[in-house]
């Protein structure tokens, strides 16, 4: 009788091979179980994820992938209000304006450093922008049509920001929660100065109010919409909120939102426009279907501003060389000082 032949694999019958067991998803290459439990034992416990510890790739990935895309919304939000400020119809309006307008580059900054203390590079975040590689928020894609949009975002764009910027100043990766700190107090005043002109401008003169109400159509779904899509439509929910950096699902963000403004929309003398608005038993405002169909052709591209906004942040980027040249020559030449004064 012929004896079968155990088949063999680098030396080991396939009995002797060890068996590997199917990591889980969140769980990359050269990691293990182990290192995940003690890294989220941290996060349940409350701990800051600092940069010099331990942490898994995907949470590492996943941060740089969201902290970017931040920075990115903040530099291209300039755009749709730096559009008026030669436009402001008075002096007052117009410092106010460059201020935010100013403040939004500074937050930008503090989101690149971030994502910095990560690993990636300024080069390789500003690239994946302009070669549309990396997203931003959609809504800086729509456009300014009248001075009322100026403050309409403020109000509504600015104010959906900061619900879900509070939130993240909660997350579980240090500079990224402190940066939100810094940034949620500058926004507020941005949201403030934007309710103070829509407010004034509700009741103004005829032209002011058809202004006001105007905007408010344009804005209103838009500034619904960045939220976010459904949490079952949101591919990252999962691992962001079991890793401490999504502390509430986009639809509670979105209520919380809708919530505040609709009654401060009503008292201004303003109507929604939303059909399908009302409150429910729970105090709850309960809106209407939102187009999700619009939502995504905009981020697209295939509809609204995209390709003018990149353009223009292609040409300021072509048009700072010469600074970045400079610099690195200074910095290069400080490095060569430093290394002969040591020899």
């Amino acid at each position: 009788m012929t004896q079968v032949q155990p088949q063999t694999i680098a030396g080991q019958t396939i009995q002797e091979q060890p068996v590997q067991a199917t990591l889980p998803k969140h769980i990359s290459p050269g990691e293990t179980p182990e290192q995940h439990a003690a890294f989220e034992a941290r996060i349940a416990a409350g701990d800051k994820i600092e940069p010099g510890d331990w942490m898994p790739a995907e949470y590492r990935r996943q941060l740089i992938r969201m902290i970017s895309q931040h920075a990115h919304s903040e530099v291209v939000g300039m755009l749709p209000e730096g559009e008026w400020i030669s436009q402001a119809p008075t002096l007052k309006r117009k410092t106010i304006l460059m201020a935010k307008v100013q403040d939004e580059a500074g937050h930008g900054q503090y989101l690149y450093h971030a994502a910095e203390t990560l690993g990636a590079t300024r080069e390789e975040m500003l690239e994946a922008l302009l070669t549309r590689k990396a997203k931003y928020s959609s809504i800086f894609n729509y456009p300014t049509l009248t001075w009322a949009d100026v403050g309409m975002i403020g109000w509504l764009v600015d104010g959906a920001a900061i619900k879900n910027q509070t939130m993240l100043a909660g997350c579980s990766y240090g500079p990224y929660s402190r940066a939100m700190v810094r940034i949620c107090s500058e926004e507020t005043f941005h949201h403030k100065q934007g309710k103070e002109m829509i407010v004034a401008y509700a009741q103004g003169t005829p032209e002011q109010r058809r202004m006001a109400q105007d905007a408010l159509d344009r804005w209103w779904w838009p500034a619904v919409q960045m939220l976010g899509p459904h949490d079952s439509d949101s591919p990252n929910t999962g691992v962001l909120s079991r890793w401490g950096i999504k502390l509430k699902s986009n639809d509670e963000v979105r209520q919380e939102f809708v919530n505040e403004h609709v009654p401060e929309l009503l008292e201004a003398g303003l109507t929604l426009p939303d059909p399908d608005m009302h409150q429910n038993e729970q105090g709850n405002w309960i809106h209407g279907p939102i187009n999700w169909d619009e939502f995504w052709a905009v981020i697209k591209g295939e509809a609204g501003l995209g390709n003018e906004r990149l353009a223009t942040r292609q040409a300021a980027h072509d048009e700072g060389a010469w600074v970045r040249d400079a610099l690195q020559a200074y910095a290069d030449r400080q490095r060569r000082s430093a290394s002969e004064a040591a020899d």
